[in-house]
């Protein structure tokens, strides 16, 4: 049976939410959810269930916060739960891990227990955004904040070969987030890059604009980690804006109110395609193993999805097919 280590400590809404999420994980997968962290306040949350699914403890008696700088804390809260769910994977007790917690935190913590696959500076947080046609996935998201062409290059190669292996696109199309289209656009770092990309063993399809992102021109597309978290924040908080201003508008007057009847199963619907809790967790990509990030504002179900999606990764055996690839 599939083990995934859940730090149950780490999230704007942990433990609880964590706890639901992990016991719903349980009922509906198959595979064994170990909650990472404060034993006493985990079986306090436990005790709400009656059907627990296969869901054992293992305890860690500190906490690694949102605002600790990751390395330090890492360091020095050696039982913190985000590191003790990490060892578990290293020492084969885990087939991998899920943390909405601290990512800097997460990242290092993988790095220094996991380690990085053969040929990668750094490792990179992978993203899907919903399409009218399917998705496409976005890294860097926030791991990296200063890149290197060379980084922007290995982030290609590593998307490229997920969107193959995990998403199940032939030959996914990757291109360069840009200002223009013209490889002579941008700055030196993406100057740099659009050259190496070009020589990688990828399908690069060269620049990409903002505005292309949701038309669906690439499969892949690679920017900085500044650059990529800027767009993760942003687009999150547009949807939402954008699904609370049209509910707004459609309730107001009798006419509006008996359309939105009709629209809202629609809506709903809607809503349901481009919110993170339907996405659950993003990859930690060039990792030794399999790592999940899930959105630190993840309820029980965000949760639920980010422990599916690690599911399907390992039974993809994805951390093998990465390496030997890479």
């Amino acid at each position: 049976m599939i083990r995934i280590a859940v730090d149950a400590m780490g999230g704007d809404f942990a433990p609880a939410e964590i706890v639901k999420g992990a016991v719903q994980a349980s009922q509906e997968l198959d595979a064994e959810v170990i909650l990472v962290g404060n034993p006493s306040r985990l079986s306090l949350e436990l005790r709400k269930y009656k059907d627990k699914g296969k869901v054992p403890l293992v305890p860690a008696s500190e906490v690694i916060t949102m605002d600790e700088h990751p390395a330090k804390a890492v360091k020095s809260k050696k039982d913190a739960s985000i590191n003790v769910a990490v060892s578990l994977v290293k020492e084969g007790k885990a087939d991998a891990v899920v943390s909405a917690g601290n990512t800097g935190a997460l990242m290092a913590a993988a790095l220094f227990k996991l380690g990085r696959v053969a040929g990668i500076e750094r490792p990179a947080i992978a993203t899907e955004f919903p399409l009218p046609t399917g998705k496409v996935l976005l890294l860097d998201m926030g791991a990296n904040a200063d890149c290197k062409p060379k980084h922007l290059q290995q982030f290609a190669i590593m998307g490229s070969l997920y969107a193959k292996y995990a998403t199940h696109i032939e030959n996914p199309r990757v291109g360069l987030l840009n200002i223009g289209e013209e490889k002579e656009k941008g700055n030196e770092l993406t100057r740099e890059a659009w050259k190496l990309l070009k020589q990688a063993p990828i399908n690069f399809i060269g620049n990409v604009e903002s505005k292309e992102i949701v038309e669906g021109k690439a499969d892949v597309i690679v920017c900085d980690g500044f650059v990529g978290n800027l767009i993760l924040k942003f687009g999150e908080s547009l949807a939402g804006y954008t699904f609370q201003m049209l509910k707004s508008e459609l309730s107001k007057g009798i006419m509006n109110k008996i359309g939105l009847a009709f629209l809202l199963p629609t809506l709903l619907k809607l809503r349901k395609k481009i919110t993170y809790d339907e996405y659950g967790g993003a990859p930690l990509l060039g990792i030794s193993g399999i790592v999940y990030k899930a959105h630190g504002r993840a309820k029980a179900h965000a949760i639920k999805n980010a422990i599916r999606e690690t599911v399907e990764a390992v039974n993809g055996n994805m951390a093998t097919k990465l390496k030997e690839n890479l």
